[in-house]
């Protein structure tokens, strides 16, 4: 089952790809202002262009666990996203805490945002949840 991860931010949306086996999580490019018609556009052709089954959503929630206007932001932005994919996408949210602060600390050859390896992060650690 191919999966988007979405590393979600109001002026760019950080994303990765798995493959088809669910194994890799793999950085491309991020999506400016995702929640704009024209950013869920893009983020809907992605979806279809690749044949993704399931959109995981960072959730940002706060060190304690408790929801911020980030977060309130966020399952806004999930629930349009949901909407325009219909039934035939599902779409959820998974803890993101710490994926940023991690890209942040990735040195080397990265052509990726920053923003979309947290969504690598963020894929990493979904599918690692999901093979439990």
């Amino acid at each position: 089952m191919r999966v988007l991860a979405l590393d979600y931010g109001s002026a760019r949306c950080g994303c990765a790809l798995s493959d088809p086996t669910g194994t890799i999580a793999t950085p491309i490019a991020a999506v400016s202002r995702p929640d704009s018609r024209r950013g869920l556009g893009a983020l809907v052709r992605l979806v279809r262009e690749h044949e993704v089954e399931r959109v995981v959503v960072g959730l940002p929630l706060s060190l304690k666990g408790g929801d911020t206007d980030q977060t309130r932001q966020t399952r806004a932005f999930a629930d349009q996203l949901t909407l325009r994919l219909g039934d035939s996408v599902a779409v959820e949210m998974h803890d993101e805490r710490f994926t940023t602060r991690i890209a942040q600390r990735m040195e080397g050859p990265f052509a990726a945002s920053e923003d979309s390896r947290a969504a690598a992060h963020l894929l990493e650690s979904w599918l690692t949840v999901r093979s439990r």
